[in-house]
């Protein structure tokens, strides 16, 4: 995007399309307001005053609206921006975008709008990334997570560290270039602003693991022999008829992937049942390499036996796989047995029915647990790939001054130490960015926002 794009009004379809209540057009830029007295029947729009009207084509009527219109700075790109609350629907939305085009906008690029507001200071851009988070959280908690950065929490955190740092950077500074009137701090000093700011760095960057595994999820096996119910466990898991069910040998043949919500995103995987025998057809195969290659991926495993059947050898085989990764062993078909008669195997046994739907709760509680060992539900900080790298890159810089500091060296070698992690956390917040980086991050926004 070049400058004189950045200027232009811009417009887009905010809303999913498809038919629903309401959709929504945007349009921010220096002509916001004239377009809109253009293509509607009223002419006047006080800034926060809803307006009620219709858009025109010319003489043809395209929908009865409602108008949002807002001045800057006071927005959300810090721009006029005039938001159309139409009837939802593909047709209507689309009209109406096309006539605000042909009055003097051009289409929204991906994340211009969010762009837009970070580059007029609305918005930092952790807060900005905040914002793609919230947009695409799989999960509940996500969304919750990402709306903490999103009303700045991890910019506060960062800027309270960069400020750390420029007050010792500050007093190494006075000391250099006025030795006459300022004494350098002492090494001391520096020794314990270096090493409360790297505690507070490592206090963000434990949260890593969590903020990856709430962002991309986990993924948990159901692996087992034929027949033992994995399709069934999958179907009930989901809540739905998903998978097909038989009791014929070998009917899954692939793998089928499903998202359930567990405070995390988790990719349930249906995997063909793993056996040997000369009578498998290439087909069936293939699909139980896949299961041991899905089991070996895996971030959990559930291990389901046919408790009416006990361990068989071709179970204690499939167990072998995956007995010294995370598992769940679970004994189905517990209904057509008495309770008496159950011997738990192995241990902490899981025992359910995918029939009756006994046991359900308890599993799911067990893969819960599992998942808040992994990845708390209340993660102070949530950061993604980019701002670890930057955290990481700071950490460095910090712990060669550090060293620089016990080993009392020049102040002035420490300095440039200190100067090469500010930038670092710049970078996060978005005071030193590129233009490569900026539209790598706004590229992944969906367009309108």
């Amino acid at each position: 995007m070049n400058i004189t794009q950045e200027f232009e009004t811009i417009a887009a379809i905010s809303t999913p399309l498809g038919t629903g209540g309401v959709g929504v057009i945007r349009i921010s830029g220096g002509k916001s307001f004239e377009i809109i007295a253009n293509i509607s029947d009223k002419k006047n729009f006080p800034a926060g005053k809803i307006c009620h009207g219709w858009i025109l084509d010319g003489e043809t009527k395209i929908d009865e609206v409602i108008i949002l219109p807002f001045k800057s700075p006071n927005s959300y790109t810090g721009e006029d921006v005039i938001e159309i609350q139409c009837h939802g629907g593909i047709n209507v939305v689309q009209n109406i975008l096309d006539v605000v085009l042909k009055n003097g906008a051009r289409m929204a690029e991906r994340g211009e709008f969010t762009k837009r507001a970070f580059l007029n200071k609305k918005l930092d851009l952790s807060q900005a990334e905040a914002v793609d988070d919230l947009i695409h959280a799989k999960t509940s908690n996500f969304a919750i997570q990402s709306a903490k950065n999103l009303s700045g929490v991890l910019g506060v955190k960062i800027g309270e560290i960069k400020s750390e740092i420029f007050e010792v950077t500050s007093r190494i500074v006075a000391g250099i270039d006025f030795p006459e009137d300022v004494v350098e701090p002492e090494y001391e000093y520096l020794i314990d602003k270096f090493k409360k700011s790297l505690n507070d760095i490592d206090k963000i960057l434990s949260c890593a693991k969590s903020s990856d595994i709430m962002r991309q999820g986990i993924k948990v096996a159901i692996v087992g022999r034929p027949n033992v119910g994995k399709s069934s466990l999958f179907n009930s898991l989901l809540n739905l008829d998903r998978a097909i069910v038989t009791d014929i040998a070998g009917t899954t043949r692939d793998i089928i992937k499903e998202n359930i919500d567990l405070g995390v995103s988790v990719t349930l995987i249906d995997t063909a049942g793993i056996r040997e025998s000369s009578t498998i057809d290439k087909v069936e195969k293939i699909g139980i390499e896949y299961s041991k290659q899905s089991a070996k991926e895996a971030d959990l495993n559930i291990f389901l036996y046919d408790a009416t059947c006990g361990l068989l050898d071709e179970d204690k085989e499939i167990y072998e796989i995956i007995k010294d990764m995370p598992h769940i062993v679970v004994a189905n078909k517990c209904d057509l047995i008495e309770l008496k008669d159950f011997k738990e195997i192995l241990p902490d046994t899981v025992r359910i029915s995918t029939y009756t739907k006994d046991g359900l709760d308890e599993l799911k509680s067990k893969m819960k647990k599992f998942v808040c060992s992994i990845s708390p539900e209340d993660t102070e900080f949530v950061t993604n790939k980019r701002q670890q790298n930057c955290l990481i890159r700071c950490k460095e810089s910090l712990q060669n001054a550090l060293n620089a500091a016990e080993r009392e060296e020049l102040q002035d070698m420490i300095y440039i130490d200190l100067k090469s992690a500010l930038l670092s956390l710049d970078e996060i917040t978005g005071e030193v960015i590129t233009d490569e980086i900026l539209n790598n991050i706004f590229d992944h926004f969906c367009i309108g926002k």
